[in-house]
């Protein structure tokens, strides 16, 4: 009977062309983007990765990568128990002070990942301060959903980036009761910015914490990396600063930034940190490797910019679909579930060109898109390789952009 129910909903997502089949991949230790593809049936083959978070290609950072050997030699593999319990190690604490550096904050609070900070952090807030309202823009990732849930407050969605329909949810609130304003600085799937600033001013007009996710931004922007708050100059009107190191720091785990007193409040309550066993000490030292060299080094992110620009240029020369946004991250909309699964199928078949689609869930249906992520390491000839591939697939899939 179980089989029978878990077989029906498998061959649904199948038919729906939203069926996830992983691509096995193995990087080659210095030559990112390029990596060894694996068939089922073992072969392998060269394929360049345009879909990757490591955005600056720093998990392959001879500094990161030096830095983690030195851990393990020096302490061995894992943490050895929860923070709470034998796991907090020096390498813990350093990292927690580059973080609070990172984005001028008092302290900071580290997790296993983005997802967990997000989850534990805002559930903490929301369900242990009295009568909290959320206040959550309805593009948020799922760990911040997640989070507002499992912490049963109240909660209303605000239509996406729209300051009138979030000041109106505000207004209509007593001043003195307590809300939080829940919003990304960068949305993963569409690549536009939040206006930061103008919510600031709206937490101040009617007396709301603000909690920025910056996962996509952390590394990629501002003068030291600390993110889209950082590069515009408001990291001292956010509260809380949340962010990633398992994206452009290259590593792995999640964090966020505030006061002493509130980092230590989610410390204290909060179970996601409580019960998990620490990030080993070598994922540790190797994050905080990569946040000391990108807070001296822009070489990556112009490096990066500049191989964002020369994507979106060429799309542009050849009509290919792509959402305008001021990000890194640049979607080719292709607007059906089968066509963006054969469209990605073919690129790494024939082109070995690896870009995973991103169906529903992911993206409301009918805003199914291939995300591209160019990084410095990326050449001019990857990119050339990359729109020939393209244009040459769009009639051989019975796509007109022009149709769009």
């Amino acid at each position: 009977m179980y089989s029978k129910i878990f077989s029906n909903q498998i061959s649904q997502l199948k038919s729906e062309g939203n069926y996830r089949v992983f691509t096995e991949v193995d990087r080659d230790r210095g030559k990112f983007p390029w990596a060894d593809r694996f068939s089922s049936t073992g072969k392998s083959s060269e394929v360049t990765i345009w879909c990757s978070n490591d955005y600056l290609g720093m998990g392959q950072h001879p500094k990161v990568l030096e830095a983690m050997h030195s851990a393990i030699d020096s302490s061995g593999a894992g943490a050895g128990g929860t923070r709470n319990i034998s796991g907090n190690t020096r390498y813990h604490v350093e990292l927690e002070g580059e973080l609070a550096d990172l984005h001028n904050k008092e302290s900071s609070l580290l997790f296993t990942s983005g997802y967990v900070s997000n989850w534990a952090a805002i559930s903490t807030l929301a369900s242990r301060i009295p009568n909290c309202l959320i206040l959550s823009d309805e593009n948020n990732h799922a760990s911040m959903i997640e989070g507002i849930r499992h912490s049963k407050a109240d909660r209303q969605i605000w239509k996406h980036n729209d300051l009138e329909d979030l000041e109106s949810l505000l207004a209509a609130q007593p001043y003195d009761r307590p809300k939080l304003i829940a919003f990304e600085s960068i949305y993963s799937m569409d690549g536009d910015i939040a206006p930061i600033e103008a919510i600031c001013d709206l937490a101040d007009k009617y007396n709301a914490m603000t909690y920025l996710d910056e996962v996509h931004a952390v590394g990629m922007y501002g003068p030291r990396g600390g993110g889209v708050s950082d590069r515009d100059g408001l990291s001292h009107r956010v509260d809380i600063i949340e962010g990633t190191l398992g994206k452009a720091y290259g590593v792995m785990g999640g964090y966020i930034t505030g006061t002493k007193l509130l980092c230590d409040f989610i410390r204290s309550f909060s179970s996601g940190f409580i019960f998990t066993t620490a990030l080993p000490p070598a994922i540790v030292a190797g994050a905080t490797a990569s946040i000391r060299h990108l807070k001296t080094s822009n070489v990556e992110r112009i490096g990066q910019q500049a191989q964002v620009k020369q994507l979106r240029s060429r799309l542009d020369d050849l009509g290919i679909p792509h959402l305008r946004n001021e990000s890194h991250i640049v979607p080719v909309m292709i607007k059906d579930p089968v066509k963006c699964k054969l469209i990605g199928d073919l690129l790494i078949e024939k082109f070995g060109i690896y870009v995973q689609p991103i169906n529903y869930p992911t993206v409301p249906k009918g805003t199914e898109r291939l995300r591209f992520t160019p990084s410095p390491l990326h050449t001019n000839e990857d990119i050339e390789h990359l729109v020939y591939a393209l244009d040459s697939l769009w009639g051989q899939c019975g796509y007109n952009p022009e149709s769009e």
